[in-house]
């Protein structure tokens, strides 16, 4: 039976993808370095060990990742400092619905966590989590299973007790091998045919997920 519900958090409940596809480029272009949409794609919620030699493997050694991050997050945060940042659709009824059903509710994300505090807060709805995993709490960020198996940790759950939600095919992988049952939300991008295989279900918006956990709990109660 489903107890618990795992967040991603870029892309998945904040339209923050969109964001950072525009500011990595920037930022590269101003280091001298022309990413594209699709290098970018390619490291969606990927933990800088792995980023940082697959983007160097890309541009050269003379790529510096950490450079170039903090310059994205820089321009990253003065626009959304300035225009804030969008709510995914239905989040708010997702989390409402998982409130008033008793579900444990976590984040597991590669942002950090002051980050993340602030852009939670500010759409209003940090409140409703009950833990927060970010890359800097476990060893091996995505797409590696480390922070889903902390989450479900500081929430007391077996990994096939939790929804992960994601939005990307690094985060779907990373839940996965947890042994998590992932959910994509898809952003910018549809799953292929590898990532549709480890999925659970696809759903449009996050308000759908209502509807799974439903049949999920009506099939559970005709078995017991």
């Amino acid at each position: 039976m489903i107890k618990g519900v795992i967040f991603d958090m870029d892309g998945l409940m904040l339209d923050t993808e969109k964001l950072l596809m525009r500011f990595w480029i920037e930022s590269a272009k101003e280091h001298g370095f022309d990413m594209t949409r699709e290098h970018v794609l390619s490291i969606r919620s990927l933990a800088g060990k792995y980023a940082s030699p697959k983007l160097q493997k890309i541009f050269g050694e003379s790529f510096d990742y950490t450079a170039v991050r903090q310059r994205r997050i820089e321009l990253m945060n003065a626009f959304i400092k300035e225009n804030g940042v969008e709510k995914k659709p239905g989040l708010d009824s997702l989390l409402e619905y998982l409130r008033k059903n008793g579900y444990k509710i976590a984040v597991a994300t590669a942002t950090d966590k002051e980050r993340a505090y602030m852009y939670l807060t500010s759409v209003g709805v940090w409140d409703y989590f009950d833990e927060f995993v970010c890359n800097a709490m476990v060893e091996n960020g995505k797409p590696a299973p480390d922070i889903y198996l902390k989450a479900c940790e500081v929430l007391k759950l077996s990994p096939d007790e939790c929804v992960a939600l994601e939005d990307s095919p690094n985060g779907i992988t990373s839940a996965y091998n947890a042994g998590c049952l992932p959910v994509m939300v898809p952003d910018l991008s549809q799953p292929d045919e590898e990532i549709s295989r480890l999925l659970y279900k696809k759903i449009d918006t996050l308000d759908c997920l209502i509807d799974v956990l439903e049949a999920e709990n009506k099939e559970f109660n005709k078995k017991f």
